[in-house]
């Protein structure tokens, strides 16, 4: 994923996005493109239209915050998408690789012993950590159920977004596969602004585009966003339909790891759903090999 090439790509697309009207512009005469004309935007940040040309060819080596927070206005981007911006920016820079902690894989990673203890004190919904490639690093107990599906295919490695685009079985789990993928495919995006030269991050995104026309299609798209809080429904094959609400939290002393906590409406159908589906897990725990004394 060249930087340059992302940020062409992030800047153009973003562009194509706002309308004359959506900028205070007129419309004026036909135009050829979607969006807003590169003279517009150069117009609306303050800045010569052959500099802003030089920074949507991938450009942004040296550019000011000042400078980068206009064409953020201009371009009329969210929280995610100015971070991500910022992101890219610091990648062109060479600076990334200075000022933030080296990411650790997967492999070489596993959850302090406090926080495996916190996450087992969660008992009444799914608690599970993820890094940006969107592999499920630790879990709670519950999170083992409820991503039951994810866990039976081992080629899934549990990482969500295989499961979401490669295994079939995700267009049951989410009754709202669309809304799930978009989500998926944008948190990916944001990863590769933040952390461009993640060679798993590569290697997955390869692996999705290939496989999967539904991912391709919306990597394209240079989309991002944050993980923060909201609703989502679910259906488990041993409990029914769930709308659970969640809470995505960055672990700050662990850079790239997030902290993601499912709850239920208290006396809703998806809390008797929660505690169906803990009953459940602990039948499948005690009819496992190990529980029986099996090797």
């Amino acid at each position: 994923m060249d930087n340059r090439a992302e940020i062409r790509e992030f800047l153009t697309s973003r562009r194509a996005k706002i309308t004359p009207e959506q900028a205070g512009l007129p419309s004026g005469a036909r135009r050829r493109v979607p969006g807003l004309r590169r003279s517009e935007v150069a117009a609306l940040a303050d800045v010569s239209v052959e500099y802003y040309a030089k920074l949507e060819r991938g450009n942004l080596a040296g550019v000011s915050p000042a400078v980068l927070e206009a064409v953020a206005r201009a371009l009329q981007l969210d929280d995610a998408e100015r971070s991500h911006l910022l992101n890219l920016a610091q990648a062109a820079d060479g600076t990334d690789a200075l000022t933030r902690p080296r990411r650790r894989t997967t492999r070489a990673w596993s959850p302090h012993r406090s926080l495996q203890w916190v996450l087992d004190a969660v008992t009444a919904g799914p608690a599970f950590v993820r890094n940006g490639r969107m592999d499920i690093v630790a879990v709670n107990q519950l999170t083992r159920a409820f991503y039951d599906d994810l866990y039976a295919t081992p080629g899934n490695q549990a990482n969500l977004a295989r499961f979401q685009f490669l295994d079939p079985a995700s267009r049951r789990f989410y009754p709202d596969w669309e809304q799930a993928a978009d989500m998926a495919v944008a948190i990916l995006r944001t990863e590769a602004g933040r952390n461009p030269h993640d060679k798993d991050l590569h290697d997955l995104v390869g692996e999705l585009s290939t496989r999967s026309d539904d991912f391709r299609t919306r990597w394209g798209a240079h989309n991002v966003r944050h993980h923060g809080t909201g609703t989502k429904r679910f259906h488990h094959h041993a409990v029914g339909d769930l709308t659970l609400a969640f809470e995505g939290l960055e672990m700050t002393a662990e850079p790239g790891l997030s902290l993601t906590v499912y709850t239920a409406e208290p006396g809703s159908p998806s809390e008797e759903g929660l505690r169906l589906l803990a009953s459940w897990a602990a039948t499948q725990d005690a009819g496992s090999p190990t529980e029986q004394g099996a090797g």
